[in-house]
This record gives structure tokens, sequence and C-alpha cells, in this order.
């Protein structure tokens, strides 16, 4: 049997946490750092285990990388190698290999890329013979993924002549795109985004010094706690106003959800005020990593909700969409997917299990997502915990220094 934690909730919530670093900010740092030669060491570098992938891969010697069930990794370093001379073979987790990865790969064919599918057509193992890329223009859709975008994006001014992408439909986590272009920019590669054109001239990088920000996402599992203990009140070490991280909007979205963020020198407030919206509308195309906890406050609140923009949570860890409407049902809650990229929950119960065991789908936003429901339930018992080192290693540990009770089944 899996390995199983039975959660148990304080009377109430006031602590202080120190959020791990953005994996997506590290992710982009370290791919940047490499790229520009650059011998400066990454500051509050995140110790995820997204991230150890790709700082193990730098350091290997060997030319066959397992990124295991790291998205971003798979993503960006493709990209990396295409342009990297040698022959590379890159794998990863048995999920992984069921995530499509030929809208990028593609792609970078059309750009000279030399790539070969091991297994299922357009889909990892991925064997590359890297090489200088010629560049050009390219078509790309816009409502997959934008870690597609982003990974060309860093690789574009390597090129023999720059590239220019066309993005057709409606782009995806718009936010972690502006993320890469300051990066980048940071690195001395401006870049031209104009409408659904996005043009990157052949140029050099230069060395820069990175700072990561904590992460905001993680930061929403807090809000979400906040907003369901009356009182609460949790201090967030480092994170400011001025964030290049989408989630940041966190801030405003549970604010309809009755948390309030007071903003410090050294980090944030939050506090819960019960003032709540009736019902929760929102469009996650620009913060889909956002949906499984919005989801889930909303239900363990009684607020029914719309979701739109959530197409790209099929291709994550898991089908997140089908994930969250199965354990949401074992806590009697019945949710609805109301065509493409649309959830709904308009109040309807059912009869929850007489002991629910929650199913975290080898995904870390399942695990943390839904295990402040033991402050609604009294307690809840979360399946494979550990999922959560992905993004939070310290998750657990956090939640007990918060007075929760975390055991072992």
């Amino acid at each position: 049997m899996a390995l199983q934690y039975k959660i148990i909730p304080p009377d109430s919530l006031r602590t202080t946490v120190q959020l791990p670093a953005s994996k997506s900010m590290s992710n982009r740092a370290l791919i940047l750092n490499a790229l520009s030669l650059s011998s400066h060491p990454i500051n509050n570098l995140s110790c995820c285990e997204d991230t150890q992938v790709l700082i193990d891969t730098f350091n290997s010697q060997s030319n066959l990388f397992d990124v295991k069930g790291a998205g971003t990794a798979m993503r960006f370093l493709t990209a990396f190698l295409a342009g990297m001379e040698g022959e590379w073979i890159i794998k990863g987790s048995g999920r992984m290999h069921k995530r499509p990865i030929y809208p990028l790969t593609e792609t970078l064919i059309a750009l000279g890329a030399e790539i070969e599918y091991l297994e299922k057509e357009g889909y990892p193992p991925l064997k590359i013979r890297g090489r200088r890329l010629k560049g050009g223009e390219v078509y790309l859709s816009g409502n997959i993924s934008s870690q597609f975008i982003s990974a060309l994006l860093m690789m574009a001014p390597t090129t023999e002549n720059g590239v220019i992408m066309h993005i057709e439909n409606e782009i995806v986590s718009k936010p972690y795109i502006h993320l890469t272009i300051s990066m980048m920019e940071k690195c001395g590669v401006p870049v031209r985004w104009d409408g659904n054109d996005i043009s990157v001239k052949p140029q050099r990088y230069k060395a820069a010094k990175f700072t990561v920000e904590p992460d905001w996402t993680a930061a929403s599992y807090w809000y979400e706690m906040a907003s369901l203990v009356p009182g609460a009140e949790v201090m967030l070490k480092g994170l400011g106003r001025n964030s290049l991280q989408g989630d940041a909007n966190a801030v405003s979205l549970f604010g309809d959800l009755g948390v309030t963020t007071e903003f410090l020198p050294d980090g944030i407030v939050i506090r819960n005020t019960r003032k709540r919206t009736k019902k929760f509308f929102h469009d996650f195309v620009n913060e889909p990593d956002l949906a499984q906890t919005f989801a889930a406050t909303c239900c363990f609140a009684g607020k029914p909700f719309l979701f739109s923009g959530i197409q790209s949570l099929k291709i994550k860890e898991t089908d997140r969409v089908a994930a969250l409407i199965s354990e949401l049902k074992k806590l009697g809650f019945l949710l609805r997917e109301n065509g493409i990229g649309m959830l709904e929950w308009d109040g309807e119960r059912c009869l929850p299990e007489s002991e629910p065991v929650i199913d975290t789908y080898d995904d870390h936003r399942m695990a943390m997502s839904l295990a402040p429901g033991a402050i609604v339930f009294g307690s809840l018992i979360i399946s494979d915990p550990k999922v959560v080192s992905k993004s939070y290693p310290s998750f657990w540990d956090d939640l007990k220094r918060a007075g929760f009770t975390v055991e072992e089944r």
C-alpha cells in the first residue's frame, strides 16, 4: 500500500512560513546561466525535485538524461539540447511519456533540429542530434503549453538567423512567457512581442546575476488555509508587490474568498475576513496552476464556482480536471466539466465516503490543494504525500510548524 498521511488541523492558524523558491524562475535561470556561460551563482535557487533534475543534467558526464516527472525540464532541455553539439537521449517517467511534446519538437525540426522519437510518435523519450540551429519563421498553437514557447524563446538567440514565432489561437499562461522574456532581457537579449508574433534576433547572451523569488503558487495553499480558518493570520516571508510571477494574482482572487493581504518590507501577512463573493467566476488562462487550489477552496467554503481557461490542465502531471472531479466527489462535491477548458460546481452535493483517501496521481498540486480539506472535515487522509517534493519539499513540515498533526499511516 502507498504511504499515507492523516492530516488533523489545529484549532487556530497563526504562523510564519518561509516559502520555497519559485521553480519556474529557478529553471529559467539555470537554462539562461548555461546559455550565457555564466559563472554567477543563482541566489535562492529552488531545492525542489523539478529543479534538481536540471542541476543534475548540467552536472552530468553522460548523454542520457532522465527528467522523471519534470515537465518543465523536459521541454526546456529538449530545446536546449537541440542547439548543443552532440547526441543526446532524454526520457522521463511513464506519465511523461504520455504527455505530448510534438508541438515543440516539430517546431524545433522546422528550425533545423534533428530529433527522433524513440517510442511513440510525438512523445518522449527522444534522441536529439544537437547542432546550431538555422532558425527562421514558425507557426505554433498558443493554447497547449506556454512552456513550449518559453523553451523556444530561450534557444532563439543562439540560432543562425533568429526566430519569428507566429502564435495561433489564444495564448495560455501569458505571465510565464512574460517571465521568460524579462529574464532573457536581464541577460541582454531583447524580445519583440507584437500581437501574436514574437521575434528574437541572433545574438549572444550576457551573464547576469539572478535572485529567485519565493513561489507564489506555493503561497496559494496558505491562502486557502487562511480562507477556511476564522481569525487566521499567516506571515509569508519574502513575497512582494512587484513579482514577475503570474500567480501573484492570488492576492486579488483570494480577496473574493475572504482573505486580505498586507504588504510589509519583509513579506506579506494574510488574514481571514470572511467577506466572500456568492459565486466565484474566473478565467484561469493566465494562472492555470491556481485552478486546483481554487476548486478545492470554493468547495470547502461552500462557494459555487465556474472556471474557464483550464484546458492546459488536461496535459499536466495528470489530467487535473478529471482528478479534481474524482477526488472532490469522495468528499461529497459533484463537479462538472462543461466543455473544453470549463469546470463548474453549482453547489450540488452527494454522500461523502465514510473515510475517504485522497489519491494524488503523482501530482504535487493534488496533494497540496486538497490537504486543507482537513480543516473542514476534521481530518483527511492523503495518499502518496511525498509527491510535494516536486515543488514544495517542506510542505508537510510547514504544516506541522503551523500546528497541524501529520500522522504516517
